[in-house]
């Protein structure tokens, strides 16, 4: 038999967590607002042979809003966080300056992460049969859309 001091401590489910841990940082409701009044106004000026899918985040990976078809939101709000933040350590530790994009492409289309702002990410899913070089064109003009119907809101 082994004694206690050789027995190996086990741990608790929770016991490092504080009894009553703060709430994440949530998205305010202007915010949301303000994004989904955006994306509205511009859906319809967004290239929909090459983009089929549009989702806003905050870089903490909690939807905003979006149209979007056959995804889990949530889902993705959270990979396009983590991929944000991963596309950041990437590019600094290649040094070639802040990241502008992260693209994913995939036999059935692509998946293009952008910053919008400082706290929020934009998404777009590329169409099937959409070569990468459409894709990034289409998604970098949707891009600078929402940021203009964004700064407009935000100044007015």
């Amino acid at each position: 038999m082994s004694s206690d001091h050789e027995v190996l401590p086990i741990r608790r489910r929770g016991s490092a967590l504080p009894a009553n841990p703060p709430p994440p940082p949530a998205a305010t409701g202007a915010q949301a607002r303000t994004m989904t009044e955006a994306l509205h106004e511009i859906h319809g000026r967004i290239d929909a042979r090459t983009i089929n899918g549009v989702l806003v985040s905050t870089r903490d990976g909690l939807v905003l809003c979006g149209v979007t078809r056959g995804i889990e939101d949530d889902g993705v709000a959270a990979m396009a966080a983590a991929a944000s933040g991963l596309a950041a350590q990437f590019t600094e530790q290649a040094r070639v300056g802040v990241p502008r994009a992260a693209f994913f492409e995939g036999d059935a289309g692509q998946v293009g992460v952008f910053p919008i702002d400082a706290s929020t990410l934009l998404v777009l899913l590329g169409a099937r049969d959409t070569t990468m070089g459409m894709f990034n064109v289409a998604a970098k003009q949707a891009l600078a859309l929402l940021q203009d119907a964004v700064a407009r809101r935000s100044s007015g």
